[in-house]
C-alpha cells in the first residue's frame, strides 16, 4: 500500500489538474464573456484533490483569472464590453489560489489590481495581503500595496505609514520610508495615485494588468492637469472656476483633457474633479 500511495497522489493531482485546464480552452472559445469564469470546484474540494499539486493547481487558477480579464480588457479598449466584469468570480478564484500555494506572488498582484479600484473592496484587498505577509515575509510589495490602500483608500495614515515604513526596511529603499513623510501629508491626493500607478505600469508581468494601469494613468494624469489649472485660476482669479468649460474658454487648459475610459471630466460643487466614466470602460448593449 505504501509503494502505490505516491501513485495515487499523483493520479488525484493529475484528476484535479484536468478539472480545471482539460475542458478550459473549448470552454473559453465558446461561452459567451459573461460566463468565461466558468464553473470551479470549491477550495474545500481542491485541497484534498489537488494532493501535493497543490503549486501547480493555484497557478492554474491565477491563468484561468488573467485569461479571463485579458479578454475583458482587451473588448474594453476595442469598445465591445457587452457584460459586467465577474469581479467577486475573479476574487473567489484568487482567495482559492493563495489558499492552494501561499507563495504565489502573481496572485496577491493581481489582486491588488482589481480588489481596489475595480471591485472597491480596499479590507478584502489588505486581508488577502496580510495573509500574504504571514508567508511571503521578505517580499516588500505587499506592504507596499497595503501602505497605498490603506493612505489613498481608506485614509488611515498610520497605518498607510506602518506599512510603506515595513516595505522600506524590507527593500532597503529610502523612498518608501519618505512616502511615510512627504506623501501622507497630502494622502488622497491625485499625484500619490499617479505615482503608485507609474511603479505598477513598471512592474506588471502581464500584459492585461499592465494595460489596464496604463489606462488608469492616462486618466488620473489628465486629472492632475486639470487640477493644476483649476488652482491656478483659483490663485489668480481669488475665486474657483465653475467648470472644466470655463478653464478651457480662459485657457488655463489646454488641450481638452480627454477621459481615457470614454467619459466627459467636470468638477464637482467641492471643486473635486471627477468624470462621467467613474473610471470604468462603459457597458456596451447588445
Amino acid at each position: 500500500m505504501s509503494k502505490r500511495l505516491p501513485v495515487l497522489l499523483l493520479l488525484l493531482g493529475l484528476v484535479s489538474y484536468s478539472l480545471l485546464i482539460g475542458p478550459f480552452t473549448s470552454y473559453m472559445r465558446n461561452k459567451p464573456m459573461e460566463e468565461k469564469l466558468g464553473y470551479v470546484p470549491s477550495i474545500m474540494l481542491l485541497k484534498p484533490l489537488s494532493a501535493d499539486q497543490k503549486e501547480m493547481v493555484g497557478a492554474s487558477l491565477v491563468m484561468k483569472v488573467l485569461m479571463y480579464y485579458g479578454g475583458v480588457v482587451g473588448g474594453a479598449r476595442e469598445g465591445v464590453l457587452s457584460a459586467p466584469t465577474d469581479l467577486q468570480g475573479m476574487s473567489r478564484l484568487l482567495h482559492g489560489a493563495v489558499q492552494l500555494d501561499p507563495y504565489n506572488m502573481d496572485a496577491y498582484y493581481f489582486a491588488q489590481g482589481i480588489l481596489t479600484w475595480d471591485a472597491r473592496q480596499f479590507k478584502v484587498a489588505n486581508d488577502l495581503l496580510m495573509y500574504g505577509m504571514k508567508y511571503r515575509n521578505w517580499d516588500w510589495y505587499l506592504p507596499f500595496f497595503a501602505g497605498f490602500n490603506y493612505a489613498y483608500f481608506l485614509k488611515d495614515y498610520e497605518q498607510a505609514a506602518h506599512y510603506y515604513n515595513l516595505a522600506g526596511d524590507l527593500s532597503g529603499e529610502p523612498l518608501y520610508k519618505s512616502l511615510a513623510g512627504r506623501y501622507l501629508q497630502e494622502a488622497g491626493e491625485t499625484g500619490l495615485a499617479i505615482a503608485y500607478l507609474e511603479g505598477m505600469v513598471r512592474s506588471a508581468k502581464s500584459q492585461a494588468i499592465r494595460q489596464s494601469f496604463e489606462v488608469r494613468l492616462k486618466a488620473f494624469q489628465e486629472v492632475r492637469r486639470i487640477e493644476l489649472a483649476r488652482d491656478r485660476f483659483a490663485a489668480e482669479r481669488r475665486h474657483s472656476p465653475v467648470s472644466v468649460g470655463q478653464l478651457l474658454q480662459l485657457e488655463y487648459l489646454k488641450p481638452a483633457p480627454v477621459d481615457p475610459y470614454g467619459g466627459r471630466f467636470y468638477l464637482e460643487p467641492s471643486g473635486k474633479v471627477a468624470t462621467t466614466s467613474k473610471f470604468a470602460f462603459a457597458i456596451k448593449n447588445k
